[in-house]
């Protein structure tokens, strides 16, 4: 059976991760209260911030923005959208 989690971007219980994301102890405080389905979505959302917004990694400030938006994404804030994003019809 999978574990569930009060998910602080839905303010429901879903299912849980299976393992923290990375090690630490922000991988631990998303592990205890991200869902799964947030956690999905936001990978999905990062790639198109980091393609769209032409983010280099190596970048300390890249990886500072992108922690910020990942931050305001799975508290249910309002983050920044990728430039020029078209969601693929269904």
């Amino acid at each position: 059976m999978s574990r569930t989690v009060l998910c602080r971007k839905y303010q429901q219980e879903l299912e849980g991760l299976d393992a923290p994301p990375y090690p630490g102890p922000k991988g631990q405080d998303i592990f205890d209260n991200v869902s799964k389905q947030a956690w999905e979505e936001w990978q999905r959302h990062q790639t198109r911030l980091i393609n769209e917004k032409h983010l280099n990694m190596i970048d300390p400030e890249s990886r500072k923005y992108l922690q910020r938006q990942m931050d305001k994404f799975l508290s249910g804030e309002d983050f920044d959208e990728a430039d020029g994003y078209v969601p693929e019809a269904e």
